[in-house]
């Protein structure tokens, strides 16, 4: 796992904030205009949530959202069905709980 990112994600979360993949990138190396460092920042955001959630913490990477649409990419989404912990019914009423419990439970640790 990338504790740079961790780091930073956690720094934002507790801000109770988002940040999008365009600002993430830069922090590690990435280009997000290239499909492979797409796929890279994808890969490291989910080190991430699994890391978080075999801690039985949230899924931090719920902060991370797309310019355009402001939720996560579906990567998060599918993740998050792999961890059993969403159905894969409704993407956007998951990522607001699960954005909500990630700036509940950084506020308090």
């Amino acid at each position: 796992m990338n504790e740079e990112l961790h780091r930073r994600l956690v720094s934002v979360a507790r801000l109770g904030r988002y940040v999008i993949y365009s600002e993430i990138a830069p922090l590690l190396g990435l280009d997000m205009s290239s499909p492979a460092d797409r796929t890279e920042i994808g890969r490291l955001l989910g080190e991430v949530s699994v890391f978080e959630h075999q801690l039985g913490h949230p899924l931090l990477s719920a902060i991370v959202i797309h310019r355009d649409n402001n939720i996560p990419g579906p990567g998060f989404f599918q993740l998050a069905q792999d961890l059993g912990i969403y159905d894969g019914n409704d993407d956007l009423l998951f990522f607001v709980h699960e954005f909500q419990r990630v700036r509940d439970y950084w506020r308090q640790h």
